[in-house]
């Protein structure tokens, strides 16, 4: 079972891990790409710091965020699941997670990224900020770069269980053939649905924390159905690949 997590742009700052390393991270099919994308965000951010930061969507006292990708390649790395911050990996609350658990969780868990296109939970990686949005110099759109590669790369997955909980622009860098996805939704008390936004994140947190640490071996919907309402969620399946996700307002 492989969970898919969108990452966050908030992000912890530090780490114990040495430096970038792209051989170390899972996929290494992407390598490449990655040192491609990776490339050309530390050029822009070392040539051209206030274009990166108009690049980059950040204000004026963000400019740290610029000097830190430009030490992309010489900052320390910390795990995955450790460097996202943010209202998902909060809900996710992995500083909680017991030994057995964690181990579980670093099985299951990918995380999509506009820098390294898939990761999984253990990789190590330095603090960055690039959105899915974002153009650079050189790549055209990241969904132009990343999707052919992403495609390819994941071309393996498909007799497994793929939970994508990535949102739309991280879904859009590369789809999974065949992954199951999740909408969240509040239902009101006289039965009307709203679609749940920012929100949705907190959800899908909780949603994941479930099914990444749970025991139960899971291979297909079913299974994840049954292990999701156990835990008191309400998951309505509406098509073959299709999960409704209903939450209190």
């Amino acid at each position: 079972m492989r969970i898919l997590l969108s990452p966050s742009e908030t992000k912890s700052v530090g780490g114990s891990g040495g430096p970038l390393d792209l051989a170390s991270l899972s996929l290494t099919e992407l390598t490449e790409t990655r040192r491609s994308v990776a490339d050309a965000l530390v050029t822009k951010c070392v040539d051209d710091p206030v274009g990166a930061r108009s690049a980059l969507g950040l204000s004026d006292t963000q400019s740290e965020e610029v000097t830190l990708d430009a030490q992309l390649w010489s900052s320390p790395t910390a795990p995955a699941l450790s460097r996202y911050t943010g209202v998902l990996y909060d809900a996710l609350d992995q500083t909680s997670l017991t030994r057995a658990a964690r181990s579980r969780a670093e099985s299951r868990l990918w995380i999509g990224s506009a820098l390294f296109g898939l990761i999984a939970a253990a990789d190590p990686i330095p603090h960055y900020r690039l959105s899915a949005g974002t153009r650079l110099p050189g790549t055209g759109t990241l969904r132009t770069t990343w999707k052919p590669a992403l495609t390819a790369a994941t071309a393996g997955w498909a007799d497994d269980l793929v939970v994508d909980l990535r949102s739309g622009g991280y879904h859009q860098l590369g789809p999974v053939t065949g992954a199951v996805t999740v909408d969240v939704v509040t239902e009101y008390p006289d039965g009307t649905r709203k679609v749940v936004s920012h929100f949705s994140k907190f959800h899908k947190g909780l949603l994941a924390r479930t099914l990444a640490t749970s025991r139960a071996e899971m291979g297909d919907v079913a299974a994840l159905l049954r292990v999701a309402r156990r835990a008191g969620h309400t998951l309505e399946r509406t098509s073959e690949t299709a999960l409704t996700m209903v939450t209190d307002p």
